[in-house]
């Protein structure tokens, strides 16, 4: 009887905790997103990668550089990433982190955009971004 109770237990503070967190659908929709973004870079595929930008990363993109997202997307130096460490979702927001860089999205009525990228934490000031919006 004490084993039933203690897997029952465990089974309740299980649901408690999963209850906390953000659904599985936002978390595997952010991870799918930046996991494209990154994997568009990878494979020189700027295109790709600009339409999994935010509209406002994307605007300011082009407004700095003065030309379109795809032409300029190759020279922003974005970091070379690996696989993925972390995603921790909040509400419409989630940042992801893989070996390599830091991203993070928002939740947009099309999907997942990445808002930033190329983000490194800097102690207690908030993360320095290669790729942001305004």
């Amino acid at each position: 009887m004490r084993a039933v109770r203690a897997a029952l237990g465990a089974a309740a503070v299980g649901v408690l905790v999963a209850g906390c967190g953000a659904p599985a659908a936002r978390v595997d929709g952010a991870r799918a997103a930046g996991e494209g973004f990154e994997q568009a870079l990878a494979a020189g595929d700027n295109e790709a990668a600009c339409r999994l930008l935010a509209p406002e990363t994307l605007e300011q993109l082009e407004q700095d550089e003065r030309k379109a997202c795809a032409q300029v997307l190759g020279a922003e130096q974005l970091p070379k990433a690996a696989s993925v460490v972390a995603t921790e979702v909040y509400g419409r927001q989630a940042m992801l982190r893989l070996e390599g860089d830091t991203l993070f999205l928002s939740q947009f009525s099309d999907g997942w955009k990445v808002v930033a990228a190329g983000c490194t934490p800097q102690g207690e000031r908030p993360y320095q971004c290669v790729l942001k919006g305004g």
